[in-house]
């Protein structure tokens, strides 16, 4: 049998490389084989039919179904070079995830709650949509559409109509518990590293989380060790996606806690300048806290233009985030710290000496000293214990 490739099918059907590759990955090209991340297809094979204009009495999928589709067809992931690309050839009930994760990655969290709207009806999109969903509610402070995501959830997994459905609803809800850094809320089947309910197509979220989870923990070897392994699952360089950021900044977090500063700032610049460009802010800007100050120098040094836009993100939604802390840890994390007092007072906190925070700062060791101070004023912290009390007020 002769064979032609996606792309000599996709000048033969008069689509985009892309639509090729969604339908070949729904499983939607009779005799279409996949070696590596190539793909070779019978070369009588017809262009499948457009799904839209099929019969309307057609017997309706099940949920799971439902999920397995759409998941083989989202799994292609976005081009590193033109990212936004994806959006021109997908049908409109799968736009509705991927405008809400290009939305989110930019901040603009409305946008990503009104796609969340919009999958009303459609289970199996829905239900892809409630990680990002969950986030934009926790980011601008929405705290009763957060419950109404919650509520949905767990009814999912109450009902369970779905080994595959349960999974993912699981896997959302541990999304805001581990993005809030509460670990006692975290799932033992994360905490444990026991995965294998969840579809393929989820694991590097999965491995993402589960990152997060030891830096709740402040476990920094596990959590360096689970991200490099779930970054060497896919080799594909020219492809992108959000879980692939966040395992990258897990590796980034992980190696500032460890002090290997080098390392860290290689994963953090990769993620810049693949970032950064596309305005895409969200991920870095959330995570900033953890870089101890490396953040913002190398915004200062090699993005000085996005300097601005990043830590200003972090400053609208960090104090929302520590609000939903509080409420499911019932703590009392602080939110009148500026980035930089935050940053100096989580690295004092971890027992830094000040001559070694100053030298992530350009300061003195008397300056952060006196810093130290301040900051410790500013949470009416008094006694000779300060530095260890910051804990409870940072961590």
């Amino acid at each position: 049998m002769e064979y032609m490739t996606a792309v000599q099918a996709a000048a033969k059907w008069g689509v985009s490389l892309r639509q090729v590759q969604r339908l070949l990955a729904a499983n939607r090209v009779p005799g279409g084989k996949q070696y590596g991340h190539e793909y070779l297809i019978p070369a009588d094979a017809e262009k499948p039919g457009d799904p839209r204009f099929e019969r309307k009495d057609a017997p309706r999928k099940s949920l799971s179904d439902d999920l397995a589709d759409v998941l083989a067809v989202t799994s292609v992931f976005s081009p590193r070079e033109n990212p936004e690309t994806s959006l021109s050839d997908i049908d409109k009930r799968l736009q509705l995830l991927y405008e809400g994760g290009f939305a989110y990655v930019r901040g603009d969290f409305e946008k990503v709650i009104q796609c969340f709207r919009k999958t009303e009806g459609d289970g199996a999109v829905k239900l892809l949509t409630c990680s990002l969903a969950i986030a934009a509610a926790i980011s601008t402070g929405d705290y009763p559409l957060y419950l109404e995501i919650e509520t949905w959830l767990k009814n999912i997994v109450r009902e369970d109509v779905s080994a595959d459905a349960t999974a993912v609803a699981k896997l959302a809800l541990a999304s805001a518990y581990v993005g809030a850094l509460v670990p006692s809320m975290v799932p033992d089947w994360l905490a444990n590293g026991n995965l294998s309910a969840l579809p393929p197509q989820m694991l590097e979220d999965a491995f993402h989380y589960r990152a997060k989870y030891f830096l709740c923990l402040k476990k920094y070897e596990p959590m360096l060790a689970v991200a490099q392994t779930a970054l060497t699952v896919r080799t594909n360089k020219r492809e992108r996606s959000l879980a692939r950021t966040y395992l990258k900044l897990m590796c980034a977090a992980a190696c500032c806690g460890l002090g290997r500063t080098d390392d860290a700032k290689a994963y953090l610049l990769e993620v810049m300048r693949n970032n950064l460009p596309f305005g895409y802010i969200t991920s870095i800007a959330e995570l900033a806290t953890y870089f101890g100050g490396l953040l913002e120098q190398l915004l200062e040094t090699e993005f000085p233009e996005y300097y601005k836009t990043v830590t200003e993100q972090w400053e609208r939604v960090a104090a929302n985030w520590i609000v939903f802390h509080n409420r499911f840890a019932k703590d009392n994390i602080t939110s009148i710290l500026t980035l930089r007092e935050y940053q100096i007072a989580w690295l004092a906190a971890h027992g830094l000496s000040y001559t070694e925070i100053g030298k992530r700062f350009f300061l003195s060791g008397g300056r952060v000293k006196n810093l130290v101070d301040e900051i410790c004023e500013k949470l009416l912290l008094s006694g000779r214990n300060r530095r260890k009390e910051l804990a409870k007020y940072v961590l």
